[in-house]
């Protein structure tokens, strides 16, 4: 029996653990997902477990290479960011994959700012907001300032994506996607870490920066829409938030831009990519179900609803115009939950007249990302734009 040539993807979520199988032709042969269940670190904060999540790893490509239906031309990974996995010399975990959403101790954070602020031109050189544990670089420092017992056996620190090329590789390196967003670790005037990195040694643990040895799972994303399309466009990835992505907007970020919840971050090219989020999933979950708990007529409801939509397509064209830069962007693309709203894509018809809106469907949009970054390493074929579903909204 002849093997059918494939990739093997890794995507690891914070819930769901999957592998899949992509044919040459970009379609999902294999799919299987796992969930384990969350340990707690020192300070009882739940947290990933990595000893699980690593067994899990080396056994899945154990068996699917050795599966004689199967071919594996290559392999790579995409991965929830803002998570360090942190190994000794010899390659052995020293620390528990912690939990981005821990609060950081103030304790901490006023020792950061003490010795490397102001915040807001730190978050402003960096182009990240002011998140906490979010800032990845921030966990380096905590664990240099609380825990430098555990700091002093580090050799690496790998980002979650490029943990998983290790185990795969057993090669060390970082990625610019995860080192890119916003982490604090990256000055993107300088296109270089930041003073402060060097100032703490932080850059004596992160390996070298390499391409596409593992991807953030935010550029994974868009990766798909980079490669299906040239001109100019704006990706609006909703869910519970929703994030306009402009990968053509080279504007520096400004300070105003980044108090409204606006930053930047490197593509897989090691481009920027400038991002505005709103919480307007969130907003749309608790206040619908507002309206159906006060039992309105249908009259009523609906007029109630239309409201609701029209305000948050209202703040979604703010949150968008943010990035957008219109005179470019001739197209504005829109995933997730909300692309299956015909109030909310018809509101932001009325809103871009000049633009065309369309709802977009990749299924497994992160994990073709992942496998389109590597095409040339694996497929023989040109890229399909099958795996892309459109619905223009006039």
């Amino acid at each position: 029996m002849k093997k059918l040539p494939v990739i093997l993807i890794f995507d690891i979520g914070k819930t769901n653990k999957k592998i899949l199988l992509f044919n040459e032709g970009y379609e999902v042969v294999l799919e299987k997902a796992v969930q384990f269940t969350e340990i707690r670190d020192e300070d009882g904060f739940l947290c990933d477990d990595v000893e699980a999540l690593t067994n899990w790893v080396k056994l899945s490509v154990e068996e699917i290479s050795q599966d004689p239906a199967y071919s594996v031309h290559a392999i790579h990974c995409t991965a929830y960011g803002a998570s360090f996995v942190y190994i000794d010399e010899e390659g052995k975990v020293v620390a528990p994959l912690y939990n981005y959403l821990k609060p950081l101790k103030a304790s901490t954070k006023e020792l950061f700012i003490e010795r490397y602020g102001p915040i807001s031109a730190l978050c402003l050189q960096t182009a990240s907001p002011d998140l906490d544990n979010l800032n990845s670089g921030l966990q380096l420092f905590r664990m240099k300032v609380e825990h430098p017992e555990i700091f002093s056996r580090i050799r690496w620190a790998l980002h979650l994506p490029q943990y998983i090329h290790y185990l795969i590789t057993k090669e060390v390196a970082s990625d610019i996607t995860s080192i890119g967003c916003h982490t604090f670790l990256w000055d993107f005037s300088k296109n270089n870490y930041h003073d402060w990195v060097i100032a703490e040694q932080i850059d004596k643990i992160l390996p070298p920066i390499q391409s596409n040895v593992g991807l953030h799972d935010s550029s994974s994303a868009l990766i798909p829409y980079l490669k299906v399309f040239e001109e100019p466009f704006v990706l609006i990835s909703t869910g519970t938030w929703c994030i306009s992505l402009n990968p053509f907007n080279q504007s520096p970020l400004t300070l105003d831009e980044l108090n409204k919840d606006t930053l930047c971050y490197l593509s897989y090219t090691g481009q920027p990519v400038k991002a505005s989020r709103l919480f307007a999933g969130k907003k749309h979950e608790v206040e619908s179900q507002k309206l159906k708990e006060t039992q309105l007529g249908d009259e009523a409801y609906a007029l109630a609803y239309k409201a609701l939509m029209n305000e948050i397509v209202d703040e979604q064209v703010r949150s968008t115009n943010l990035v957008l830069d219109s005179n470019k962007v001739k197209k504005i693309f829109v995933d997730g939950g909300f692309s299956k709203n015909e109030q909310y894509m018809k509101g932001l018809v009325r809103a871009y007249p000049n633009i065309q809106i369309y709802a977009a469907n990749i299924a497994q949009a992160s994990s073709i990302g992942a496998a389109l970054a590597i095409h040339k390493k694996w497929n023989t074929q040109a890229i399909p734009a099958s795996f892309l579903e459109l619905t223009q909204y006039a």
